[in-house]
């Protein structure tokens, strides 16, 4: 901005970006924005750290997204998965390279935004945002938004990004709308030195009783956390699930430190990105792998995106170059999370028709398996493995078939009880 520009922002208190909520998304697009020089303030409900429901699985394309010199706060390296179904045909897989790393939210968020604030950005913390405002007479020009917080105060700024959740209030001024809605339990299960020993360097997924339902152990030092998800509108049915997965694993003798549920939402194709000068990323734009429901890394690359096109809005000087920079912003979405959002849908279609070949795969399938090695350890992407390997098109094809082809698939669907064996 100009000398003269930068004055007067300096008497009205406009920052160029406005970052509303400070998880994985938001924190990354602050740091995004203040990388590029520009005057960030991240704005957060909560003091931190706090406590989020999170697996916390740390997976290739989160590491690759981290800022520069970000050292990961790991509670364990994960080398081995166990896969069960529904709490039978258990087996184990295993690597001699790291399939991704375990964290506890609170630790892995702090560092994030403070990695935020060493580039530069502020932060303000017990801040509740009641809207944000593009007309009327808390704006003072066509180029700000006003940010308006609990109290009646009003911040102003050149350009908003929301990354304030999946019940996110900038993402209800935009538009979003969601597809896909989940439940997802979980409990932190603190346990004995004896038995976090058996679980070191191992994690569980089971595929679970209700279409498209799984669960997980992922263990952090002397703390297991357990949940399950599954399809919003089955809360006493997930409910049972989570406890006979504790019991059935025998850790139905240890209280948890924390039990917790969260609602996980997936956009839909056609939901709006922007609205003038404001941008949604992560949870609050829907964005989330439908299948495994994992969040972490799409926060991370769409709050890095949405920090970059926030300094090009910023700069826009009328609503044309404003739109067009928004319109960019959504494409890159799209070209990149939007396809593996895209292939998600399929193989979560696919999975709660047939849960018992998916779990054959993985366990007896090898490039099934080297599939799931490779997407976790960041070697490639959902969309990158069906867009090049003609084998992973055959058999999503196979697996998620148009309307002609359920009839012919139904058949097939029942006789999944006994899952073929390797």
């Amino acid at each position: 901005m100009s000398g003269e520009n930068s004055s007067a922002d300096d008497v009205q208190r406009v920052w160029d970006v406005v970052v509303v909520g400070a998880g994985p998304a938001g924190a990354s697009a602050a740091y995004a924005a203040a990388v590029a020089g520009r005057r960030v303030l991240l704005l957060e409900k909560a003091e931190l750290p706090r406590y989020k429901t999170c697996g916390g699985g740390i997976i290739g394309p989160s590491r690759d997204c981290l800022p520069p010199g970000f050292e990961l706060p790991l509670r364990d390296r994960v080398h081995a998965v166990t896969f069960s179904h529904n709490g039978r045909f258990t087996r184990t897989r295993r690597s001699r390279q790291m399939l991704f790393g375990l964290i506890n939210r609170p630790e892995f968020d702090q560092q994030l935004v403070e990695h935020a604030q060493r580039a530069g950005a502020e932060l303000r913390t017990g801040v509740t945002v009641q809207r944000v405002e593009q007309h009327g007479s808390a704006v003072p020009d066509r180029r700000t938004v006003a940010v308006v917080l609990q109290g009646s105060e009003t911040v102003l700024a050149r350009a908003v990004v929301g990354a304030d959740g999946s019940a996110s209030r900038i993402g209800a001024h935009v538009g979003v709308k969601m597809a896909q809605v989940d439940l997802g339990l979980e409990a932190e299960i603190p346990v004995p030195e004896s038995v976090a020993e058996d679980w070191k360097g191992r994690v569980l997924i089971d595929w679970g009783p209700m279409p498209g339902s799984y669960g997980w152990v992922f263990p952090k030092g002397d703390t297991l956390t357990v949940g399950v998800i599954s399809a919003r509108g089955q809360g006493a049915a997930t409910k049972r699930y989570l406890e006979d997965f504790v019991a059935r694993l025998g850790l139905a003798g240890f209280e948890p430190a924390v039990s917790s549920g969260h609602l996980t939402r997936c956009r839909a194709d056609d939901s709006p990105l922007s609205r003038g000068r404001v941008l949604v990323c992560g949870d609050a734009a829907g964005l989330l792998e439908p299948w495994t429901r994992e969040g972490i890394s799409f926060a991370l690359r769409s709050g890095r995106l949405a920090g970059e096109w926030a300094v090009r809005i910023a700069e826009a000087h009328d609503a044309v170059d404003t739109r067009r920079q928004a319109l960019n912003y959504a494409f890159a979405i799209k070209a990149g999370l939007g396809v593996e959002m895209g292939v998600g849908r399929r193989l979560l279609a696919a999975f709660e028709r047939r849960p018992g070949l998916f779990h054959a795969a993985l366990t007896g399938f090898r490039p099934a398996w080297n599939a799931f090695r490779n997407i976790t350890r960041g070697a490639t992407s959902l969309g990158e493995l069906v867009r090049s390997h003609p084998l992973a098109q055959r058999a999503l094809t196979a697996l998620d078939p148009g309307p002609a082809q359920a009839a012919d698939t139904e058949e097939a669907a029942k006789s999944e009880e006994e899952p073929v064996t390797s």
